[in-house]
């Protein structure tokens, strides 16, 4: 069956969701012979970076649904799956959704005691763990049994695996969590629906560039990465699961696998940044797609200047130099990102402009009490879409305090411009109300700085309000060849603008390995304001 008129069929049925899509691929007809999914670790027999058939892909899922099913999981159980791997989450993903099961899927970053509280909240029916996750759980109180690891399951018999669970549109599905910036990561519940709503809505629509061979450079265990499976899996494409996302990792894996599109989060980007791209091979890379936090320019650019991609012209499709970066924004909790904007190597709309919402989003920017605001002032990000999660895992209180007026509210402070552009000022949390009506922003100042001093490679702003007001700490991070004796006090503070920098307290040079971070790479800016706090006081 060609790829369109499957993607059709797939946009058309009402039964397919998040946890179905293998199965309702092939009942559709597709190719077993046709592409399945690529690991970077070996498995099942099968080496590191073979690429699996849909057939042999199907076979393995089956595989594992017999051994759990021996196992005792059933239907609605909640089961921890907790590995380093991307193959080991994926397949145990899979498996799980086939029999009915929920599985809860934990990043491998994760710190034990902080691990074994998080499956102690989710009353977990059991644990599917890895070697190592397994021994660092013994002797934690965890509520539920470990009941093997992911990488022993794939003995037994497919053909004695049966007909796949029937899933209703609502039913749970899969539970991811969030990046944990405050501590124990909070536990995101999606349906059957909402997981696949926004695939459903990209199925219905022409194929885009640079999703036919992709590579995955998003967490294994993320919500971003279950989508570009089921994506992948409903567009026939060629998929790449890699289990790190770091810099060195995905530009060699580019240059060996070739992909034409490259998926991940802003961390990944800025790494790669840091690097002399020009002496890479990435010639087919046609699309970086970034989601969760939205990327600052200098990251963008450098990689737009890469690759190429196609264009309409007098002459007909043409490959012209240059590819193509899509920005959003969107979380575990959006279900998808809400927002998309196209930069290329002559774009200049940045500012922190994440675009306009996708047909599906209803975004707006809220007061405190729930008002909407008018273009230009800065407000609370509000989504209603059928992509939100179901709400927080066993934490209902949470979930409620999440929703005003009908809308999610995302914990990001926005405004729009009068086109119906919105742009992201900060995170509520790492903003600072410097009083007088005023609120200082750290990741708007760590673009403005960034874009004043092309020698730093990534930059991070910390802001702590005191009894004698805002104070600032901006930390350098200086790309190879820059002096590190030079003082760039004055060409920040010139940067930050006259409010903020009025407020620097000094300008730090630091190694990227000396931050504090999520298990998702992210910068823990409350430990960063913490030690800004003691070292004050002190």
């Amino acid at each position: 069956m060609k790829t369109r008129g499957l993607r059709g069929k797939l946009a058309a049925d009402p039964q397919i969701g998040a946890g179905n899509v293998l199965t309702t691929v092939l009942a559709h007809g597709a190719d077993p012979d046709g592409p399945g999914l690529t690991f970077d670790t070996a498995f099942d027999g099968y080496p590191a970076e073979h690429p699996l058939t849909l057939g042999e892909l199907d076979a393995r899922v089956r595989a594992r649904a017999v051994r759990l099913r021996e196992l005792g999981v059933k239907p609605r159980d909640p089961i921890a799956v907790w590995a380093t791997s991307a193959a080991d989450i994926v397949l145990s993903y899979l498996a799980l959704t086939r029999l009915g099961a929920i599985p809860a899927l934990m990043n491998g970053k994760m710190r034990v005691e902080i691990a074994a509280e998080y499956i102690r909240r989710l009353r977990a029916a059991g644990v599917l763990a890895d070697a190592e996750h397994a021994a660092a759980l013994a002797g934690h109180d965890l509520g539920a049994p470990i009941i093997g690891q992911p990488a022993d399951l794939g003995d037994g018999d497919p053909d004695a695996a049966g007909p796949a669970y029937r899933h209703d549109q609502s039913d749970p599905v899969v539970i991811t969590h969030t990046s944990g910036t405050t501590g124990v990561p909070k536990s995101v519940l999606h349906s059957h629906a909402s997981l696949f709503a926004a695939t459903r809505h990209l199925l219905s629509m022409p194929q885009a560039q640079g999703t036919r061979r992709i590579l995955n450079a998003l967490p294994a265990p993320h919500t971003a990465t279950v989508l570009m499976v089921n994506q992948a899996l409903g567009n026939q494409a060629e998929f790449f699961a890699l289990s790190s996302q770091d810099g060195a990792t995905v530009l060699d894996a580019i240059q060996r696998w070739k992909p034409d599109g490259v998926f991940g989060f802003s961390v990944t980007w800025a790494e790669l940044a840091r690097y002399d791209l020009s002496g890479y091979d990435l010639d087919s890379v046609r699309l970086w797609f970034n989601t969760g936090d939205c990327s600052h320019e200098p990251h963008v650019r450098k990689l737009v200047a890469v690759g190429s991609h196609d264009t309409m012209t007098r002459q007909g499709v043409t490959r012209v130099p240059g590819s193509v970066f899509i920005d959003g924004l969107g979380s575990s909790e959006m279900g998808h990102s809400m927002f998309h904007i196209t930069h290329r190597t002559g774009t200049d709309r940045y500012d922190r402009c994440v675009g306009r919402p996708y047909q599906f989003v209803d975004a707006v920017v809220l007061d405190q009490d729930g008002n909407r605001l008018p273009p230009g002032e800065v407000g609370w990000l509000g989504i209603d879409s059928p992509t939100l999660f179901r709400g927080y895992w066993n934490d209902s209180v949470t979930t409620y305090r999440s929703r005003l007026a009908g809308y999610y509210l995302t914990g990001d402070l926005v405004y729009t411009d009068t086109e119906g552009r919105f742009y992201h000022m900060d995170r509520a949390v790492d903003s600072v109300d410097a009083g007088g009506g005023k609120r200082f922003y750290t990741a708007l100042s760590e673009e403005r700085v960034l874009a004043a001093c092309p020698e730093v490679t990534d930059c991070t702003v910390v802001m702590v309000s005191g009894p004698d007001g805002v104070v600032t700490d901006v930390l350098l991070e200086l790309s190879a060849g820059a002096d590190p004796a030079e003082d760039r006090t004055e060409r920040v503070r010139a940067a930050l603008g006259a409010d903020v920098g009025a407020t620097l307290r000094r300008v730090v040079l630091i190694n990227g390995d000396d931050l504090p971070v999520t298990v998702t790479g992210k910068v823990r800016k409350v430990a960063l304001r913490e030690k800004h706090l003691a070292e004050s006081t002190s």
